[in-house]
Formats: structure tokens, C-alpha cells, sequence
């Protein structure tokens, strides 16, 4: 079983959300999107500023396998991105849920989180 931290809200896109009490929210890709990839090579993050809507790709993130579209799981817009990966996009593979995160983003409606899936549901949905 992939490593799925209980405090995390998870979209059926393999995409990770940290809710903060500030109504901002982290995102990244899970353990099982990034396995699923292997060694990552690139990684194309939005602007900030800009405004996505849930489901929306937001990016692309490539790896010696293949190019995967990646998704924002809620709706809101871009207050920073993790510059780091620019030149480190590895960082995906080894700090997925720590320093390999993507993006933060200033939540349109924090209630959007509801919506996703729990860790234990997304714990089924990749088993």
C-alpha cells in the first residue's frame, strides 16, 4: 500500500491537498502518482495569480515514463509555487508530501475540500 497521510484530502487524480485554518491550501502529487511515473525530470507549474477551477490541469510533470497532465483538485488561485522544483524536480519523487509540493493556492470555496476523497477512499480507490 502507497503511503496516503491521514490529514491530506486526496482528488481521484492522484492529487494531495493540505487545507490550512487561513483558508489557503497546499497541493502535490501522491506517493502513487509519483511511483507510477518513476524518476521525474521536469516539472511545469502555473503562474501565480492564476485562477484554476477544479479539475483544471494546472501543470505537467514529466519523468523517464511518460508526461502526465496534473490536476487542481479545488478551485482557487495560485498564491506561490514551489520554485524549487525548477531545478530539483526530484523533489516530487523524494519529499512528495514534504518539499515536493506544487503549488499553494487562496481557496474560491474551502467547502470544495469536502468534495474530495478521504485517505481510506483513496486507499481503495489505488489498491
Amino acid at each position: 500500500m502507497s503511503n496516503v497521510p491521514s490529514e491530506l484530502k486526496y482528488a481521484k487524480s492522484h492529487e494531495w491537498l493540505n487545507v490550512a485554518a487561513d483558508g489557503t491550501a497546499t497541493v502535490g502529487i501522491t506517493d502513487y502518482a509519483q511511483n507510477s511515473l518513476g524518476d521525474i525530470t521536469f516539472v511545469q507549474l502555473p503562474k501565480v495569480g492564476a485562477v484554476l477551477k477544479a479539475g483544471e490541469t494546472f501543470g505537467v510533470v514529466e519523468s523517464v515514463k511518460a508526461a502526465s497532465d496534473v490536476y487542481s483538485p479545488v478551485s482557487g488561485t495560485v498564491i506561490e509555487v514551489n520554485k524549487a522544483l525548477d531545478s530539483n524536480p526530484e523533489k516530487v519523487n523524494s519529499g512528495h508530501y514534504t518539499d515536493g509540493w506544487m503549488l499553494k493556492l487562496k481557496l474560491s470555496n474551502p467547502a470544495d475540500a469536502a468534495a474530495l476523497l478521504s485517505p481510506e477512499d483513496y486507499v481503495k480507490l489505488t489498491s
